[in-house]
């Protein structure tokens, strides 16, 4: 049997949790179209009669602007050592940003096999395709590259035969029919966040961490207690919204994915509650299990 680490590394929204999701035809990352809406670095597991792949989605790279970012952005990066293969996502040329320039250096001497997969082809001219691999394959440091849609999952069965023929033998590090390792408690707190990005307006979602204070299972019914976290007065009135109306949107909203998740009806309570600079405070940050390196 094959098996092996496989590393997901880019940009905030390229799509690495969108190709997560699709690789294993199971949705364990929350996605949006909001930069940075991974924190942590999330296991994905897929099995077949092959092979065992551990993925492993990364925060997307970028410039840090609090410890918060930082924790994201070294989560990412060591996330290349001591895995067994790597995966680049790009969407564009190397001209349209300085991002991306940063991460190939992190991962050019990277002694494991790379693969660069150029995502969203579903949307890209031919000729911007065209112009991207040949850009990136003249560098001479890539073992394959993969023109791929994550969203409409062209390209994928190819993807997954091509590191399958790069993953060393090994054992199974999983149950065959386990997706992830992630603990329920985060997946549910991860669904709520996913909530509270896609509701929220701009100048919000990145500042606010969610806790869930009590998980009680009983069984026909999952009770959950979760507090949201913002850093400014302001923005709990946002969350809120006039009469309550947002809140019990975002509540709504998240409740019917985590029924879906743990299999029974499910009572969600929500507060907010307002932690000023938290993205800055390593005492937060590690209550919040983004601890900062030493």
């Amino acid at each position: 049997m094959k098996s092996g680490f496989i590393s997901i590394i880019g940009r905030p929204n390229v799509g690495k949790s969108t190709l997560l999701n699709a690789l294993l035809g199971e949705k364990i990352a929350i996605t949006t179209d909001k930069p940075q809406t991974t924190r942590n670095r999330i296991r994905g597991i897929y099995t077949d009669e092959e092979a065992q792949m551990v993925f492993l989605d990364t925060p997307g790279i970028h410039k840090p602007r609090n410890k918060l970012g930082r924790y994201m952005t070294e989560e990412a990066l060591t996330s290349v050592d001591d895995v067994d293969i790597v995966l680049f996502v790009v969407d564009d040329l190397l001209e349209s940003g300085r991002g991306d320039a940063y991460i190939l250096e992190a991962i050019r001497d990277a002694a494991v096999p790379k693969f660069l997969l150029i995502n969203k082809i579903d949307k890209m001219a031919p000729e911007k395709y065209r112009q991207i691999f040949e850009e990136y394959d003249a560098m001479g440091i890539f073992d394959g590259i993969y023109g791929i849609s994550a969203k409409e999952g062209i390209n994928l069965p190819s993807l997954i035969a091509a590191l399958k023929t790069r993953l060393p033998n090994g054992p199974a590090y999983f149950p065959e029919d386990a997706i992830t390792d992630s603990p329920e408690r985060f997946l549910v707190s991860e669904i709520i966040r996913e909530k509270l990005l896609m509701y929220l307006s701009e100048e919000v979602p990145h500042g606010v961490a969610v806790e869930i204070e009590s998980y009680e299972e009983l069984p026909a019914l999952t009770k959950i207690g979760a507090v949201i976290y913002c850093e400014k007065k302001s923005h709990k009135s946002i969350i809120i919204g006039k009469g309550g109306r947002k809140l019990k949107g975002i509540g709504k909203s998240a409740r019917e994915d985590i029924q879906k998740l743990v299999g029974t009806k499910v009572y969600l309570s929500l507060w907010v509650r307002v932690k000023e600079n938290w993205r800055d405070s390593d005492f937060m940050l590690s209550n919040f299990g983004y601890k900062e390196e030493s």
